[in-house]
């Protein structure tokens, strides 16, 4: 039987339930993780940065107080003697390498003063960077400039930065200024970095930039820093969508350090890694899961696939089916032991079905039998009560000797098979009977093998099949008609073959007479025949009917070549 729908296997649910869940669950932990994993490197990353900013204060921080250190050693130095104060800021110069110049400044601004080792001013100086007079007399105490060239030497242009201090009491000189190398101090900041492209800058609390690792793209455009927000925010660490920013103030001084780490860098690709580090382990996991799960899932299903096999090997051949018990757990085993019992009272029930069939075949055939004998003498006595009504006694008397011979054919001593050569006198009898009743309207001849003479056949095949010839072929004919009998062996079986010239039937009578129970009384014997056949001999014999309309019919009966000393294994009569 074929089966409208097959369930999947247990194994590969079971296999896809676990590396579901596993998958699943699996995925959950690996995103629960790196979004722990990617706010620690974040926590972790503003650490440094604040560290790496710490740093820089620091070195800032002593950076500014060397300058309070060096500008209070030289405004101690202005009320000593010209003399005595040249020397020392002579001799302190060739102490302190780092210092470019010292110089002094009245009232309006004007440089009043300059010790330089090896250098002099210029005469006309365009542009003092060194001492700015409004920013001086803003910052009642004193200021730190941002880095710049020296611009009071010809040919000379160090990067400094500049403290200005002023003189107490209001005492000449007005201000003291000391140029100090700031490449020192550019080098340490430029040397913490922060991440690959992290670096720190240093601005003052309004925004203005002192000094940036990368200054010429700044000047050039090419770079910008927001200074102004970051200006007005308070020292710590703040977390942006991509950057890092550490902002912490540079003590006794106007400066803030402000440290600049990238996100992607410092924290994205560590999570990158650390994800094909857990996706990676994550596979493995699965893996493991998924071949735990088909180890288990086999062990559970590989019972459960023999008994299905079992189950099939019976369904294809339940006679020689022998199961054998299937191992496994409890619920298998149990399952195992209801299909064996069930096996066998199935087979124990096909014996005694097939047992029954045998006598409903036996009874059918007879009920068939029982149908066709009363039909024809039916019709036979029909004839002779038509032939003595009109005084041919006799005739009636030769029909009364043919019918005699055709019952004691038909007896046959109960066997239902009889020689075809006794079934083909039953017929030349019926023919005759039917030649009275007709008038001598029909002729009919028979062309027989004689090899085939002795070979058994169905008593009373050939005349429901003659009856029908002449009732529905040649009664309604005007010119006499021809019946022709055929007999032939072909292979291992035997052909009968009844023709005759009549009016012929169309396809739809033909399918009615074979297929559908007939309305008229000779149907009874034609269709009787064919399912006598088939259940005789089997579906591939019985009866093939070819008709042309207005030209005639041809009814081949297929059965096989029995012999005499094998009538035994067809006769189910008995």
């Amino acid at each position: 039987m074929k089966r409208k729908h097959r369930a999947p296997r247990t194994a590969p649910l079971i296999v896809a339930w676990i590396a579901s869940v596993a998958a699943v669950t699996l995925a959950l932990c690996v995103v629960a993780f790196l979004r722990s994993y990617r706010a620690a490197a974040v926590q972790n990353a503003s650490t440094s940065t604040a560290q790496a900013v710490s740093q820089v204060v620091g070195t800032v921080s002593n950076y500014v107080e060397n300058l309070d250190e060096t500008i209070t050693d030289v405004m101690a130095e202005m009320y000593m003697p010209e003399d005595t104060r040249d020397a020392y800021l002579n001799a302190w110069l060739n102490a302190r390498s780092e210092v470019v110049a010292v110089t002094t400044y009245d009232e309006s601004g004007t440089l009043q003063n300059c010790w330089a080792l090896g250098y002099t001013p210029r005469d006309t100086i365009l542009q003092n960077l060194s001492f700015d007079l409004e920013t001086a007399q803003r910052n009642s105490a004193g200021y730190v400039s941002a880095p710049h060239v020296e611009s009071i030497f010809e040919g000379y242009y160090p990067w400094v930065v500049t403290i200005v201090r002023p003189m107490p009491g209001g005492t000449m000189p007005r201000w003291v200024a000391v140029d100090v190398r700031f490449s020192g101090l550019g080098a340490s900041i430029n040397g913490v970095g922060i991440g690959q492209h992290g670096y720190c800058y240093l601005m003052d609390n309004l925004g203005n930039m002192v000094y940036h690792p990368q200054q010429q793209l700044l000047y050039a455009g090419i770079k910008g820093e927001e200074t102004s927000r970051l200006a007005a925010l308070k020292s710590g660490t703040y977390v942006e969508d991509t950057v890092i920013y550490s902002v912490q103030d540079v003590p006794d001084s106007n400066w803030r350090v402000v440290g600049v780490s990238y996100i992607d860098e410092t924290v994205n690709e560590s999570v990158w890694q650390m994800a094909r580090i857990t996706v990676g382990t994550a596979v493995l996991i699965l893996a493991a899961a998924l071949l735990v799960g088909w180890i288990i899932s086999h062990m559970l299903s590989r019972p459960l696939q023999q008994l299905e096999t079992a189950m099939e090997q019976f369904e294809q051949d339940a006679d020689g089916f022998t199961f054998q018990p299937v191992a496994g757990t409890r619920e298998v085993q149990e399952l195992s032991d209801s299909f064996g019992h069930m096996v066998g009272r199935i087979q124990r029930l096909m014996t005694t079905v097939r047992e029954e069939e045998i006598d409903l075949r036996k009874t059918e055939l007879k009920a068939l039998q029982a149908q066709i004998n009363p039909h024809f003498l039916y019709n036979t006595l029909d004839s002779i009560a038509w032939m003595c009504e009109r005084g041919k006694n006799a005739d009636a008397v030769k029909m009364v000797h043919a019918l005699a011979k055709l019952f004691r054919i038909s007896i046959s001593k109960g066997h239902e098979l009889i020689p075809i050569e006794k079934e083909l006198q039953h017929a030349e009898a019926y023919l005759l009977i039917q030649k009275f009743r007709y008038k001598n309207q029909f002729t009919y001849h028979f062309t027989v093998d004689e090899s085939c003479l002795h070979d058994l056949c169905n008593k009373i095949t050939l005349q429901p099949i003659i009856e029908n010839a002449i009732t529905h072929g040649l009664d309604l004919l005007v010119e006499p008609g021809h019946i022709e009998i055929e007999v032939a062996a072909d292979g291992d079986d035997v052909l009968f073959k009844v023709s005759d010239d009549g009016i012929g039937m169309p396809p739809e009578q033909v399918a009615e007479l074979l297929q559908n129970e007939p309305s008229d009384r000779t149907g009874i014997g034609i269709k009787n025949v064919n399912d006598r056949l088939r259940i005789y001999f089997g579906p591939q014999y019985g009866l093939s009917i070819e008709s042309v309309p207005d030209e005639g019919t041809t009814v081949t009966i297929r059965m096989p070549r029995v012999p005499e000393d094998r009538e035994g294994e067809y006769d189910k009569t008995k």
